[in-house]
């Protein structure tokens, strides 16, 4: 039974030998071993319940001829904003991260992170995903092959001082989700520090940061709660979300015969990422539980009080999309689709 493994340094070798294997040997005769890499730990909420399941499909559907290894927490080497590069230069088969760790480079994502515009994490995952399979797989998402687009649960506050006001914002040193988030919060006198999500709890720890912007779905496996003892939500559409791209080397994609490609097609479409979204949804309750179980404070702003904060957003919007025009990109454009997308799927919904 042949292995074959996909590393940058022999990637070229790699897929000529995959090609005269599939002719000479018959595609029932093989194994592919595909190396799945990401930054959160194992038992982490989307490692458990969102990766582990779609690499446990693919193994299933295609009768064990696709293994999956899964290396949690980086455990091939390099950091978060270099999955990105490590899948598309075939140093790993297939990643998972968060795309705004590679701030401009998949500009017209943002969209779906900018302040106040997602109602939840599946219609946003549905709407991303739509955008991304009609209009992005050419140009953003050129150089991979796409399994997956979905946004997290609502992003919120979670602070070492309680947030009820914009004003409690003013000099507090926030970790950043996104270059949106970013821009949101130096827009409401914070100060912006951007870093990947596993360095929160020692940036907590440290002092380095008063506070982050993160979902509920990933405090408990990161222990923020334990470390910070206050968390600001909002009514209706959430603060924040960000977007997460889970992908596969093309060559390693081109490589598997006809009916394993379709196994991997079948478990990654619009049903997939709308399935991701939720899956992180499902995990606010118990993670906010978890947060009260410590004695935490949970402020939940209302909804004229949210109403304030995203009239202080607004200039966000008009500066993102200023943005975009100067990449060459219709920003108002942009965001119009975003809305009507989310429209459509919250009507689905």
């Amino acid at each position: 039974m042949k292995k074959i493994s996909f590393r940058s340094a022999v990637l070229a070798a790699v897929v000529g030998v995959a090609g005269a294997l599939v002719s000479g040997t018959g595609a029932t005769a093989q194994e592919f071993t595909l190396k799945l890499h990401q930054f959160l730990p194992a038992q982490a909420h989307v490692p458990k319940n969102v990766l582990d399941v779609w690499a446990d499909n693919v193994e299933r559907d295609s009768g064990g001829r696709i293994k999956i290894e899964r290396y949690p927490s980086m455990q091939l080497g390099g950091s978060p904003p270099e999955l990105i590069e490590q899948v598309t230069d075939g140093a790993v088969d297939i990643i998972w991260t968060v795309i705004g760790y590679t701030p401009g480079r998949f500009p017209r994502t943002e969209v779906f992170e900018l302040p106040f515009i997602l109602p939840n994490a599946e219609v946003g995952s549905r709407a991303f995903w739509s955008m991304v399979n009609s209009t992005m797989l050419d140009h953003e998402f050129k150089d991979v092959h796409v399994l997956g687009a979905w946004v997290h649960d609502a992003g919120l506050f979670h602070s070492d001082k309680p947030i009820n006001s914009l004003e409690d914002l003013n000099g507090m040193k926030i970790r950043g989700a996104s270059r949106t988030v970013n821009m949101l919060l130096e827009e409401l006198g914070a100060s912006p520090v951007g870093m990947p999500v596993p360095a929160v709890p020692e940036s907590l720890s440290k002092g380095v940061i008063n506070a982050a912007t993160l979902p509920w779905g990933v405090v408990s496996s990161l222990k923020v709660p334990e470390l910070v003892h206050n968390h600001t939500e909002f009514t209706g559409n959430a603060l924040y979300t960000a977007t997460f791209l889970f992908a596969m080397n093309k060559d390693t994609y081109n490589s598997l015969p006809a009916d394993l490609q379709k196994v991997i097609d079948d478990n990654s479409d619009i049903e997939f990422s709308g399935f991701a979204g939720s899956v992180q949804e499902a995990n606010v309750a118990p993670s906010k539980a978890a947060a009260a179980t410590l004695g935490n404070q949970l402020v939940v702003l209302d909804a004229e009080q949210t109403a304030i904060w995203r009239e202080a957003a607004q200039p966000v919007y008009d500066n993102w999309a200023m943005d975009m025009d100067a990449k060459g990109y219709d920003g108002k454009a942009l965001i119009a689709e975003a809305e009507a997308l989310i429209a459509k799927y919250t009507a689905a919904q």
